[in-house]
């Protein structure tokens, strides 16, 4: 499918909350029956997609809106877990014609940055318990989607059954492709530039610069204030101890060597850590600007 097919068509007819949408599939259960509770709950998840609404493509509605994360390293996973992952939540928008991808504050806030899957590029995607996995047909690429909301794993099921065309083909859109925020134009990995519009985003080299130099540095480069805080108060405290330990050693006083050797090395994975986190943070492509209006040139 010519990649074409997949740039902005401009704003849709207003059906809910502005946004096109299959009212049968999106307000029914995995046997297509309506569910008051389960319009209530869609039309929840709507109020956080307004952003979205410039990015439609013409003939696309909406099938379904659930929550999740986006995935995340096995490295990153080693670190921290799923404390971590919690900053990883993320909206996932099922449309005709592909998934939505959009990286989300811990609140469910639309932070300026979405992706996409087209079904086109996918060699199958599939529900296991609570992962949505997607195989590309680029390389057999695969990306597992963690934690996907309860109330909609049946009804995801059932739409990969009968309304989610995966072809297998291995063209351009095989793989989970970042849009600009303000053109919905493809971003190219590790080239922080729209090469459409010209917005900027956030780089690693500065991330990991900060990371290392300025306590919390690499979690306030990202916008991730309260972590940074907490990371910025820990990596002063840990300093400190270290300073210290270091200082008594040499002036012979007794040490504790444990404490001698752990203090710097928690202060290094710490350190480490923030850095990875960072990268994370930034790969979702951060926007330079705090405020990105779609469809405009700044």
């Amino acid at each position: 499918m010519a990649e074409a097919e997949f740039q902005p068509a401009g704003f849709m007819s207003p059906q809910v909350f502005g946004l096109p949408v299959d009212r049968k599939t999106l307000f029914s259960n995995h046997k297509d029956i309506h569910k008051k509770r389960i319009e209530k709950r869609q039309r929840k998840l709507f109020v956080k997609l307004g952003p979205l609404k410039p990015f439609l493509r013409r003939n696309e509605h909406i099938l379904l809106v659930t929550t999740g994360y986006a995935p995340l390293s096995s490295l990153g996973n080693y670190l921290t877990g799923f404390a971590f992952s919690y900053l990883k939540r993320s909206l996932f928008v099922f449309t005709n014609l592909r998934i939505i991808h959009v990286p989300t504050t811990p609140s469910y806030n639309y932070k300026n940055s979405l992706a996409q899957i087209a079904y086109a590029g996918c060699q199958s995607i599939t529900m296991k318990r609570g992962t949505l996995i997607v195989q590309f047909a680029k390389l057999r690429q695969i990306e597992k989607f963690k934690a996907i909301a309860v109330q909609e794993r049946k009804k995801i099921r059932a739409l990969l059954k009968k309304s989610i065309p995966t072809s297998g083909t291995k063209v351009q859109l095989a793989g989970r492709i970042h849009l600009c925020p303000r053109c919905g134009r493809r971003l190219v990995e590790k080239k922080f530039e729209c090469a459409n519009c010209r917005l900027d985003f956030k780089g690693r080299f500065t991330g990991a610069l900060l990371a290392i130099l300025v306590p919390g540095g690499g979690y306030f480069y990202v916008r991730q204030h309260l972590i940074g805080a907490m990371a910025a108060v820990l990596e002063i405290f840990l300093l400190i101890y270290s300073v210290y330990l270091i200082r008594d050693f040499f002036n012979q006083v007794p040490v504790n060597m444990v404490y001698l050797v752990a203090v710097p090395v928690l202060y290094l994975y710490v350190k480490i850590t923030a850095i990875i986190h960072s990268n994370h943070f930034i790969a979702d492509f951060i926007p330079t600007q705090r405020k990105v209006t779609p469809g405009k040139r700044n």
